[in-house]
């Protein structure tokens, strides 16, 4: 049998380790990113695999199987990554007159206040090995991560030790298995098994212990990568036909395996503690990691550029990658801010440099077209010289009997099956029909402002409306 530990080649896995470092950091300090926020006392809550000691008695697991079907080509071998977190206690000490130190709660600098905080430091185990040792019997790869304490100096402004960071790791114990069995199926296909296990020897103290000590013991934000030398993989979500009963045969526990990878492709997998759809990305327009998915970039770059002198003190002593936020919040330039702002997928994707937009034919998509009427074949869709200005039929619709165009008013009365909790509180409300907008597929819709909104102005002038269907308003006389 030939097992290796070599590690995965970087251009396999480089598109892929992308979301995967999105899955590793997943709510590892969040906004306000001080450790003082009450949602920061409460970490490490995806992919934890504690010690088998310690999970029964509290709900948590300490396992994490993984089963998908792979049609691999002869000679294939498996390239498998484990990459997870190991959580790291930090204390805070501040120097003594007579050389010693003495751990407090706070140490306060210039520029930032350190404070007591669990770090995480990536940890990867990686293996390779061919398929048809897989199909003979499992293959194991324990490992070890012993523990270990390391002090950082703290020096003020004038090079003087005032203090220290001592960080103290404890051991980690675990193995990763792997198996592959054939499947009755008209193909050459296997399911592949990937298996995590926690094996710390740890034995809770007492029945009290809590759970930050098991955390310093678990493997956190544990995931996979699994790459085919050659090969595929199937969908687990949009698998052929013909093996929809070898897919829904899978046993996943604690994890969720999608394709990942360039689109197009199906080498490799990304097996996460988070549900993802099939080949995910990181939106391009992201200008760093701020390790709160949660929140949209935009909201919570501006919320943090807001914070003050005090709260990015705090934060910028919480963890270096808390202070990375707010340094990038506080430095992003005006284009990136633009970008942020927003974007529409479906003009990227009709109008990549690589592709051209069909000559006669309107694309699909989304995206609205302002009074859309003649697709010009040397004009671009979603250019505003792309519709017939001559076209007044098209600038006004009938509802109930009525015209309805630009100019009119109307009685809100938004539909329950597409409407949101926003739109419910505009129920009966007034509005002023602002134009009529028509959108690839044919539909209608009345770009409105609503009567009374002080930003009214604001919104016409930046063309910021709410969207209604013609069967979501009433009439009224035009004023």
């Amino acid at each position: 049998m030939t097992t290796t530990t070599a590690a995965v080649p970087a251009s396999r896995f480089a598109l892929a380790r992308q979301v995967a470092d999105a899955v590793l950091f997943e709510g590892y300090v969040l906004y306000p990113y001080r450790a003082s926020a009450a949602k920061n006392r409460m970490r490490w809550q995806f992919g934890v695999l504690v010690p088998p000691a310690w999970g029964p008695r509290h709900g948590e697991h300490s396992v994490q199987r993984t089963e998908l079907v792979a049609e691999p080509r002869a000679d294939a071998s498996v390239a498998v990554e484990l990459r997870f977190l190991h959580a790291r206690r930090r204390t805070v000490e501040e120097a003594r007159a007579d050389g010693s130190f003495a751990a407090v709660p706070r140490l306060h600098l210039p520029d930032r206040v350190l404070v007591p905080w669990d770090e995480g430091s990536e940890e990867r185990v990686a293996m390779s090995v061919r398929v048809a040792d897989l199909e003979a019997g499992e293959v194991s790869l324990p490992f070890t991560r012993p523990a270990r304490e390391e002090a950082e100096p703290v020096l003020d402004a004038d090079g003087r030790q005032v203090g220290r960071l001592v960080r103290r790791t404890e051991r980690i114990d675990g193995v990763l298995r792997l198996h592959a069995a054939p499947l009755d199926v008209p193909y050459r296909s296997l399911k592949l098994t990937a298996v995590v296990e926690n094996t710390a020897g740890w034995t809770p103290p007492d029945e009290g212990a809590d759970r930050d000590a098991a955390l310093a013991r678990s493997l956190v934000a544990a995931h996979l990568l699994l790459g085919l030398s050659a090969g595929s993989f199937l969908s687990m979500t949009d698998p052929p036909e013909w093996a929809r009963a070898s897919v829904a045969g899978c046993d996943n526990r604690h994890t969720w395996p999608v394709l990942a990878g360039e689109d197009g492709r199906a080498d490799v997998v990304l097996s996460s503690p988070i549900i993802l759809e099939d080949h995910p990305r990181i939106a391009p327009e992201s200008a760093g990691a701020m390790y709160d998915a949660t929140e949209i970039d935009e909201i919570l770059a501006l919320r943090t550029a807001a914070l003050t002198d005090q709260e990015k003190r705090e934060a910028r002593g919480t963890d270096h990658r808390a202070a990375a936020v707010i340094d990038l919040a506080d430095t992003l330039p005006p284009e990136v801010w633009e970008r942020l702002h927003g974007a529409v997928r479906s003009l990227r994707e009709i109008t990549g440099e690589t592709t051209e937009p069909a000559a006669a034919a309107p694309p699909a998509g989304p995206a609205l077209l302002d009074e859309d009427a003649v697709f010009r074949p040397d004009t671009p869709w979603w250019d505003p010289a792309h519709a017939d200005p001559a076209a007044p039929d098209r600038d006004r619709i009938t509802v109930d009997g009525k015209a309805v165009g630009a100019g009119s008013r109307v009685l809100l009365r938004p539909g329950l099956r597409r409407t949101d909790a926003q739109d419910l509180f505009l129920q009966g409300r007034s509005a002023l029909v602002e134009a009529v907008l028509r959108d690839v597929d044919g539909g209608v819709h009345l770009a409105v402002t609503v009567d009374g909104d002080p930003g009214a102005d604001i919104r016409r002038e930046q063309g910021r409306f709410l969207y209604f269907q013609p069967d979501e308003v009433t009439p009224l006389e035009d004023a």
